[in-house]
Order: structure tokens, then C-alpha cells, then sequence
């Protein structure tokens, strides 16, 4: 593909591996959350726990917990029991006690929380550091950025038109959402659209969160680059600053 949208973390790693990618901008921070049986209060309670994740290599929830738990002090490789979903839904597999701990998003986070399913003991949109930082980052082919300047300052300009109307007209979104087919229930979307923060990147600094999320990597063994060496080859700002100044930001 020549675009996409991922988790910055995911993105260093393939960087750090030679990938070919280079991000372009930071799209929006703060949009997972961690439910957890009532027993269970914070993160350092993860020690020696069943943490139910999509996939133990690359999967989003699985590299951000590792991060997670790596910030209070705990060694994710020894101190956690990881386990893959499956078949199973981590709601039904956390109500059986088959998991103590799963990470979702919008807007399944909101409709969990609706449906009183365990609780939340992390919330990236208010908790810090993780509140402070771009999470999710649009991300480029390195030939086609490139071979294509001019179409790559489109897609970057097209993407933030888009967020910005996320951030102005979340009803209309949300009701786009489910006529689409995205998902079934308008309100879990609408609670969605209100608990990220889509205007941040008109005062967040994305090259900001490389650094925060290359340098916590590196700190746990997960890359072996600095954090300076992933901004050096795997980020490109110029058609982001260009779009700003379009934006009068």
C-alpha cells in the first residue's frame, strides 16, 4: 500500500527493521483503553497476571501493553502471562476468568463501559504520559512519498480536512459510521468520537511522539535504534508543515 494509519510503535519497529515507511504525521493521541476484573487496580497489579491480546508478535494491544507495563517497572516478557483471543471475545473470556486484563478501543471501549464489563484502570485519553502523545500516525511508502510529492501533500491534507470534521460534526460522523456498516450502535459512535481527541493535531507535535515511543522501545529491547536515528530515517514533516500553514495553524 502506499498509505495507512497505525500505531506509532508498531511503525518504529518496521523502521527499525529496514521497512521501508516513513510517518508523515500524527493523526490523533489517546484512544485505548484497559479493562480489568475489580480486582485488579492499576498496571503494577499486572505482575503475574493472564493478559488476553490479538497476537503476540505485532498486534497493537500487545506492543502498547508491553510499553505499558515496562513504564511501572514490570518485565513483560517474565512478569506476564500473555494469551491470544482466539475464537473467543475477550468480554466473554474476561466474564469467565479465562483473562484478568484486555486493551480495547473506540467503540468498543465505550460500549463496555456502558455494559459494566469489568473496569477501566488505564484511559490514554486522561491519563498521563500516555494522554500527552500521538498514539496513531499516518504513515507513507517511502518511493511513493518519494516519486509523488504532490499527491502525498494531498492524502495528508485529505486526512486532516477529515479529522477536523470528526472534531466539528461528530453526529454526522457517527451516523456515517453506522449507514456504513462500520459499526452497529450510533451511541457507542457518537461516545466515541468525543473521547478522542481529533483537533490535537493542531497543537501536539508529532516528532514528540516518535521520540517518546522510539525511546521507551528501545529501553525494553524492542528496537535497537535511537531515538534520534527512527526521526532521522523513518519520519518526513515537511507536507504536514505544509498543511498547516494551509490550516492558518
Amino acid at each position: 500500500m502506499d498509505f495507512t494509519h497505525d500505531f506509532a510503535a508498531t511503525a518504529t519497529i518496521a523502521i527499525d527493521a529496514g521497512v521501508r515507511t516513513v510517518m508523515l504525521a500524527g493523526v490523533h493521541p489517546a484512544c485505548f483503553e484497559l479493562f480489568a476484573h475489580e480486582s485488579i487496580r492499576s498496571v503494577v497489579d499486572l505482575k503475574g497476571k493472564t493478559v488476553g491480546v490479538t497476537d503476540t508478535t505485532a498486534g497493537v494491544d500487545y506492543l502498547m501493553l508491553k510499553i505499558v507495563a515496562g513504564s511501572v517497572g514490570l518485565d513483560p516478557a517474565k512478569e506476564i502471562n500473555w494469551v491470544t483471543f482466539g475464537e473467543g471475545g475477550p468480554k466473554d473470556l474476561l466474564t469467565n476468568g479465562k483473562i484478568d486484563v484486555f486493551m480495547t478501543f473506540p467503540p468498543w471501549a465505550q460500549e463496555l463501559r456502558a455494559q459494566g464489563t469489568g473496569h477501566v484502570i488505564l484511559n490514554s485519553a486522561v491519563d498521563r504520559p500516555w494522554s500527552q502523545y500521538f498514539c496513531c500516525m499516518l504513515i507513507g511508502n517511502v518511493d511513493f512519498v518519494r516519486r509523488n510529492p504532490i499527491a502525498t501533500k494531498r492524502v495528508v491534507r485529505s486526512v486532516f480536512r477529515a479529522t477536523d470534521i470528526c472534531a466539528a460534526k461528530p453526529d454526522w460522523v457517527a451516523r456515517r459510521l453506522v449507514d456504513r456498516g462500520f459499526t452497529p450502535r450510533y451511541d457507542y459512535a457518537r461516545q466515541g468520537l468525543d473521547d478522542v481527541s481529533y483537533r490535537a493535531w493542531r497543537d501536539y507535535d508529532a516528532e514528540d511522539a516518535v521520540r517518546f515511543w522510539a525511546l521507551s522501545e528501545r529501553e525494553l529491547g524492542m528496537i535497537k535504534s535511537s531515538p534520534d536515528k527512527i526521526i532521522e530515517t523513518g519520519t518526513d514533516w515537511r507536507f504536514l508543515n505544509d498543511v498547516r500553514k494551509e490550516f492558518g495553524i
